[in-house]
């Protein structure tokens, strides 16, 4: 983990914080950190800064933090995915989270298959988890809100008109459309479709609710690739 995120219940005074469990044991063995050492810490939703060990044994460290930087901020893009393989969320959340999307809807498409929705990996406190994994990578603060839409045509007709309003409206399909474009200077609604892509009638539903096909280049990259490949290529400098 790149920055220690603390939690609220974690402050035992204005500047104390006491941890234990796996943010100590990471401490101890990957920073084999000693009393007086600064570490890189943020308070979940909140500012980053540093945190001094004021006392440390196998049991619990004690650090005296001072928040002073905002978080990076995020690029402006809402994410519109269709639900990946249960094997494949767990690490697309965590890229997501460390890309700094903070919205984030996965929906249903016609190669999702049914049972990727009974996965326990989109229980809340999951969902959570992964989440926080991918802020202590990029050394982020500020938790992504993630919306579960089970039902593709309803979500395209009366939800997301008034989610992408204002945005430039695009949907990554392998086939036709034009190159995705480069370094945008306004907000963005990306839709990116399972393994295979949308279905045609998708891709026609999306392009009447405004959204226009963009591809990258003659290879077909799995979601997991594509999807990091266009967030970088929309919003180079976030």
């Amino acid at each position: 983990m790149n920055l220690i995120l603390l939690h609220e219940a974690d402050f035992i005074s204005s500047d104390i914080v006491r941890l234990s469990g796996h943010r100590l044991e990471h401490i101890i063995k990957v920073h084999r950190a000693e009393p007086g050492q600064q570490l890189r810490v943020g308070l979940l939703n909140g500012n980053i800064g540093s945190g001094q060990i004021t006392s440390l044994d196998d049991q619990q460290v004690e650090l005296r933090v001072e928040l002073t930087r905002n978080p990076p901020p995020p690029p402006p893009i809402t994410l519109i995915l269709a639900l990946p393989r249960p094997k494949m969320l767990k690490r697309i959340i965590q890229h997501v989270t460390a890309l700094g999307v903070k919205k984030l809807v996965l929906i249903n498409s016609y190669r999702v298959e049914k049972s990727y929705w009974q996965t326990p990996w989109l229980d809340e406190k999951k969902l959570f988890e992964q989440c926080l994994l991918g802020l202590e990578q990029a050394v982020d603060t500020q938790m992504p809100e993630i919306l579960l839409r089970k039902r593709f045509k309803p979500f395209v007709e009366d939800e997301l008109p008034e989610l992408s309003q204002g945005s430039h409206k695009l949907v990554a399909h392998p086939i036709g459309g034009t190159s995705c474009p480069m370094d945008l200077s306004e907000n963005c609604t990306l839709a990116i479709g399972p393994e295979g892509g949308f279905i045609a009638y998708e891709v026609e539903k999306l392009k009447e609710a405004g959204f226009h096909s963009v591809h990258l280049g003659p290879r077909i990259l799995r979601v997991e690739t594509a999807l990091p490949v266009l967030v970088s290529r929309l919003f180079p400098s976030s």
